[in-house]
């Protein structure tokens, strides 16, 4: 049985809907993101990530957004479930 905290809860990884409505869209969404890495390779301090959820502030007004490609100036490069601003 896996344990969470009430963060966990809080903060969620998934929203529960699929990355692309298409096989078009996925392609752009993928070179797009990709591109993007690319670009800020020798940037410690840029973070790109594709379909990820984003949560602009803590409230449980506001729901999460799951963004396309997220572009994160001054943030370090590395592995996250969620994107807390």
């Amino acid at each position: 049985m896996t344990s969470y905290s009430s963060i966990d809860l809080y903060f969620l990884n998934s929203d529960g809907q699929r990355l692309a409505d298409n096989t078009e869209q996925f392609n752009w969404l993928v070179l797009i993101k990709e591109n993007l890495e690319i670009l800020f390779a020798d940037d410690p301090n840029v973070f790109v990530a594709g379909d990820l959820l984003w949560y602009p502030v803590r409230s449980q007004l506001i729901r999460a957004v799951a963004l396309d490609v997220l572009v994160a100036f001054g943030r370090p490069k590395g592995r996250r479930g969620s994107y807390k601003q």
